[in-house]
């Protein structure tokens, strides 16, 4: 978020010195919309930023609990006070430590299982859009602070998929199944949602006889192998398609409404997006059987049955 103000809104609130609680209450709803401390019981938060329309509401409570309440707009006199404004909400301190224990995250990485490292960068994000959406005038502590986060989601990504593949451009051929019938296809190891489900895909609807081969590296894919889900294999990301959506359109699955769903799953656990209610548990249930099953064909057999769950789910259930 990045502001362009000389208006505000200050909040002057006074309570009854008996009234600790909703003092507190206050205080913390106050630091939580980014305001910025006057002094005590006085708070300034800009005009525009969406979080001004609760202070309101935090005035209607002060006069609830019995105490007194004003709402103000205020206009910066001049440059020099505009500037003195914005000061006040530097985000420099909260950045702070944030970056610091996201520099100790970064060195465990390598030692974490994969729903560790989700945990990881699920709990750091939150913190990061937590200050983010506070930053209402980002500076070059918060450009630093968005470039090592950038860094930092690369890194857990590729732990958590090596090679992952990068989209390109162009249309998606029409294949016909009967002739993708008893090939081998490939991979890479250590199989996690786009690869296992369009695996599975592959398995149930294109190619009930297919052979799987599961790379160390895409380099070490055979001549006579379909590859799938890494760059300059035969079938990969599209435009905004997952390899798992691109297989449904290549061979006319797009048409099964349970296939498309899981499509959408698919589609915002790899690359992100709108995801189903199933998405974590699908996503913690493929985590948990990676640790039981270090072999891949072991794993695909594991999550075939998950997956043949989902489908017949979702063919049976509406969105709600």
């Amino acid at each position: 978020m990045s502001l362009t103000t000389d208006s505000w809104l200050a909040l002057v609130v006074s309570l009854p010195s008996a009234a600790a609680t909703p003092r507190m209450r206050i205080w913390r709803a106050v630091k939580a919309l980014g305001c910025a401390a006057l002094r005590d019981g006085a708070y300034l938060l800009p005009a525009p930023a969406e979080q001004a329309a609760q202070l309101q509401t935090l005035a209607d409570e002060a006069l609830r609990e019995g105490g007194q309440a004003w709402l103000l707009r205020v206009h910066a006199q001049d440059m020099a006070e505009q500037v003195a404004y914005q000061a006040l909400f530097d985000r420099t301190t909260d950045y702070t430590p944030w970056l610091e224990e996201l520099a100790q995250a970064r060195q465990l990485l390598p030692t974490l299982s994969a729903a560790e490292l989700q945990r990881l960068q699920r709990r750091h994000g939150r913190a990061y859009e937590a200050i983010r959406k506070i930053d209402f005038f980002p500076g070059e502590t918060s450009t630093r602070a968005e470039a090592q986060w950038r860094d930092f989601t690369n890194a857990v990504d590729a732990l958590q998929s090596p090679g992952e593949p990068q989209t390109t451009a162009g249309r998606i051929a029409r294949r016909d199944r009967m002739q993708y019938q008893g090939r081998l296809w490939a991979t890479r190891r250590h199989l996690w949602v786009d690869r296992v489900a369009s695996a599975w895909l592959i398995q149930r609807f294109i190619d009930p006889s297919a052979r799987f081969l599961w790379l160390e590296s895409p380099v070490d894919c055979p001549s006579d192998a379909l590859g799938f889900d890494f760059d300059g294999a035969t079938f990969s990301h599209v435009g905004d398609r997952v390899t798992f959506e691109v297989l449904l359109s290549s061979f006319g699955l797009d048409g099964d409404r349970g296939l498309l769903r899981l499509g959408s799953m698919v589609h915002a656990l790899d690359v992100g997006g709108t995801a189903t209610p199933e998405a974590c548990g699908f996503e913690a249930v493929l985590a948990g059987a990676r640790k039981r099953w270090p072999d891949d064909d072991a794993l695909l057999a594991d999550m075939g049955g998950v997956l043949d769950s989902l489908h017949a789910h979702f063919s049976t259930h509406r969105k709600p």
